[in-house]
């Protein structure tokens, strides 16, 4: 009778759960909203060096009397079908400008379309006047999965260290909940969509403010097409040209460029 008992008080406990992991929702299309912001103060510091001009002092001054600490910008993740488009927002306002207005790694001008099957994307670039159509393979990432845990949105992330561009270190949450191997930018190769980003070194992060579980048609997830055509090697190439005379910022140039 004892055992009976504990069989009908464990039976509805097993298949609770099971019914329950059933039931759980994966997202496999929608639309994804992201914040990016960039420590302003911290980098302008960062590329000024050790020991900058008075003429830099006082403009760095200047600017931290009339500009806010973080710059904020939005962006756009649209995803079905193993295909991602990453969209910027044109902000509501126009910002103000600055001597240090323009550092690329500040702006968000990459329209990014990635078949993440196929691993291939093609990017929209604005470089100031230009505009690049860049088709090539996914970046490469050498990423490390740990056990620590994060939610962004209800989502409980994982968190990943990794590198990019040789150097770069990464940080990334993503959630097996949407099984798209994406993220924001050309964030990529988790198994699950990166909702979270954080380049400690260089000052940003981008993080997910809102997640639409909703269907999107194949019209919407569609690669650019205007722009120079080249892969991100000749775009390289290009920008070591371009940059040659640029001195000591050359390489900070380079590196915001080519993220």
């Amino acid at each position: 009778m004892k055992l009976i008992y504990i069989a009908i008080t464990i039976l509805p406990l097993c298949f609770g759960n099971r019914t329950a992991a059933q039931n759980a929702r994966f997202i496999h299309q929608g639309v994804i909203e992201y914040e990016k912001k960039v420590n302003m103060y911290a980098l302008i510091k960062k590329n000024m060096g050790k020991t900058p001009s008075s003429f830099y002092e006082q403009a760095f001054d200047a600017f931290k009397r009339s500009q806010p600490q973080f710059k904020q910008l939005k962006s756009v993740l649209s995803f079905s079908d193993q295909k991602t488009l990453f969209t910027p927002v044109d902000p509501k306002t126009a910002s103000q400008g600055s001597f240090f207005g323009d550092e690329p790694s500040t702006l968000q001008g990459n329209i990014i379309y990635t078949d993440l099957s196929a691993k291939t994307s093609t990017m929209q670039k604005k470089v100031y006047e230009e505009t690049f159509l860049i088709k090539d393979k996914t970046r490469k990432f050498t990423w490390k999965i740990t056990d620590e845990k994060r939610d962004i949105l209800g989502y409980n992330c994982r968190r990943a260290n990794g590198i990019m561009m040789d150097s770069i270190y990464v940080v990334a949450f993503y959630t097996d909940k949407i099984p798209v191997p994406g993220g924001p930018e050309s964030f990529s190769g988790l198994p699950g969509m990166i909702l979270g980003v954080a380049l400690p070194h260089e000052n940003i992060t981008w993080f997910a403010t809102k997640v639409s579980d909703v269907p999107v048609s194949a019209d919407v997830v569609k690669p650019p097409v205007k722009g120079k055509p080249m892969d991100l090697e000749g775009f390289k190439t290009f920008l070591g040209t371009a940059l040659k005379n640029w001195g000591d910022y050359a390489k900070a140039a380079m590196k915001g460029f080519m993220m």
